[in-house]
């Protein structure tokens, strides 16, 4: 083999010889037929225990059954919306507490962070819809706003705190406040950072508002659960989450698809793009007229 043809080898990664090529393609094999058996075995239970009859499909074709689950659906996604948009703000500002240079406010800050933090979600929705006698909407938000707020806030200041000290200390040295650096220098960098932590925990409140079901709020969850405990319709437990779980893996998938974008636009944005910088041309170099000339005898 010749130098032009041979593979080329990197500190991270080295090609694959015919062997490893031969023994991947041996374990791709394997794993496609191990997971094909998996879901074949799935449906013939499914088949086998008659989760495809037309009894337990029928509530489906129903306009009553299907505006239900609209309904739910539209419930949880208001929830979301409004937990999401609070747990954000919560976080931001727990975040900016812990960050500050006062210790009593970054004492304060931790506490509230790992108190919250520590707490289990649904112990907090209960408390404030028991304890506090909230409705069902604003006990699953305060709940959901408590948490994640408190999860996103260590999300934000370790991001902040990710961005290399010399930005800092050259932001400082040009005679900017703290508010600037932080608007200007640290957040923008960390962002980057930051953005795949905040989606994934934004899709944990997203999953999490089906808790809302256990103090009656009727969101999505708690439409299927109404459908699947039906006599009339032989209990289409399996149906219904057939039903709903694409549903929400599908909004999860859409939260993490919009995340990307925004990546990638920042990616090309013009306030990140490396700037062309024109190549050094001969011309003036003195404010006197020409270039320097030697000192004469």
């Amino acid at each position: 083999m010749t130098a032009a043809t041979a593979p080329e080898a990197t500190a991270l990664y080295d090609v694959p010889g015919p062997r490893t090529r031969r023994r991947h393609l041996l374990y791709g094999v394997l794993s496609t037929v191990l997971i094909a058996a998996l879901v074949g075995w799935v449906v013939y239970l499914l088949f086998d225990t008659d989760q495809f009859t037309r009894t337990k499909w029928t509530p489906f074709a129903y306009k009553g059954i299907q505006e239900l689950l609209l309904r739910g659906l539209g419930n949880t996604l208001k929830a979301f919306a409004i937990s999401a948009v609070l747990a954000l703000a919560l976080g931001a500002l727990l975040a900016t507490g812990r960050l500050s240079e006062h210790r009593p406010v970054r004492w304060a800050a931790t506490l509230v962070v790992e108190f919250f933090r520590a707490m289990p979600v649904l112990v907090m929705i209960f408390f404030v819809f028991v304890a506090l006698k909230v409705q069902p909407l604003p006990a699953l938000v305060a709940g959901l706003t408590l948490y994640n707020g408190s999860v996103l806030a260590e999300v934000f200041r370790s991001g902040i705190n990710s961005v290399e000290r010399g930005q800092r200390e050259a932001a400082y040295a040009l005679g900017m406040r703290k508010t600037q650096v932080m608007s200007y220098v640290l957040v923008p960098q960390a962002v980057r950072a930051m953005l795949p932590a905040i989606i994934s925990q934004l899709v944990v409140a997203l999953k999490d508002t089906s808790l809302g079901y256990l103090i009656t709020y009727e969101e999505f969850l708690h439409a299927g659960k109404l459908i699947a405990s039906n006599l009339d319709y032989d209990l289409p437990f399996i149906p219904v989450v057939m039903v709903i779980s694409p549903i929400y893996i599908g909004m999860c998938m859409l939260l993490s698809w919009f995340a990307h974008r925004v990546s990638k636009r920042q990616q090309r944005s013009p306030k990140t793009e490396a700037v062309d910088v024109a190549p050094a041309e001969p011309g003036t170099l003195l404010p006197g007229g020409g270039p320097p000339r030697a000192p004469g005898p």
